[in-house]
């Protein structure tokens, strides 16, 4: 099956200063999306989807995996991913792409990480915003690392579209004040 891909969107920021307070270092935060053709169509209920995300997953996923990772410009301390389908498809569509390790080992590779890649996913019109979480490639219990990033595209998706993305940051939140390490102390129920 061929990708079909409308576009690819490379974004950036970076934060230099937290509350009147300026950051040691710089806090980057890059994601690219790639827009492509439902590959599961909009005519109807596809019983399989596995058979399609693993014949695409690592080809999503090397468009914008390693291109997030070069973009980012900086060692990566945090990702994510997500899938934002138009509103002709279903959020299973975007899920089957995403949750696949076709898909995630790409950009986990490029991002040296070894944790599950944290992800979003729903189904909107043109210019939803969606929230990916982030957490730390190595140790998802990091604390300090627990972040989310709003992405929003102007134009997509569209109905027929999927938006897939990586996100990656070089930090944890500016000016994390709480416990760095998950694994620290014994939290029992009810003290988070």
């Amino acid at each position: 099956m061929e990708l079909q891909v409308r576009k690819i969107v490379r974004h950036v920021e970076e934060l230099r200063e937290e509350n009147g307070i300026a950051l040691e270092r710089p806090h980057r935060i890059a994601y690219v999306a790639a827009i492509i053709k439902n590959p599961f169509g909009t005519d109807g209920y596809v019983e399989d989807l596995v058979s399609i995300a693993d014949e695409l997953g690592e080809k999503i996923g090397e468009l914008v995996g390693p291109a997030c990772v070069e973009l980012l410009d900086d060692e990566v301390e945090v990702f994510g991913k997500a899938a934002l389908v138009g509103i002709a498809g279903e959020t299973e569509h975007g899920s089957a792409l995403i949750h696949n390790l076709r898909f995630g080992n790409v950009f986990r590779q490029a991002a040296q990480g070894t944790e599950l890649l944290p992800a979003a996913e729903k189904t909107g019109l043109i210019a939803t915003p969606i929230d990916v979480p982030l957490k730390h490639k190595t140790d998802a219990k990091t604390r300090s690392h627990h972040q989310s990033f709003t992405l929003r595209i102007e134009d997509a998706p569209r109905p027929d579209e999927i938006v897939v993305a990586c996100v990656a940051g070089n930090q944890g939140r500016p000016l994390q004040r709480l416990a760095t390490f998950g694994a620290e102390a014994p939290v029992e129920i009810g003290q988070q």
